[in-house]
């Protein structure tokens, strides 16, 4: 019987990696790695993460530039860092609470 795994973050929380100095807002989150071997292999040896763990697509942000990660639970940590996220494609699906610095998926309006 295989174990249930309940993801640590949720979709529209701030984390950040626990190596790399990148913050960025969760958008999607896979129960267990869903991406390439390639990609996976591609990954030092002494810090690629295991598979059988949730991970998570992220808008995510460094100090020069804006992009997409995949990113393991075991390498990210909550980010309370008050400054809003600059990446482009979150205002398409979130909006903040400017108040609380926090971000929930916007409404759709299509039928």
């Amino acid at each position: 019987m295989t174990e249930t795994r309940y993801a640590k973050f949720a979709i529209g929380q701030v984390v950040r990696h626990r190596l790399f100095p990148f913050r960025g807002l969760v958008f999607d989150i896979d129960p267990v790695f869903a991406n390439t071997e390639e990609w996976w292999q591609a990954i030092p040896e002494e810090i690629r993460p295991r598979k059988e763990q949730p991970f998570y697509h992220l808008y995510a942000e460094n100090a020069d530039s804006t992009y997409v990660a995949y990113v393991s639970e075991q390498n990210l940590l909550p980010d309370d860092n008050p400054q809003a996220l600059r990446h482009p494609d979150i205002a398409e699906l979130f909006e903040r609470d400017s108040k609380a610095g926090t971000y929930r998926r916007r409404h759709s309006t299509s039928n």
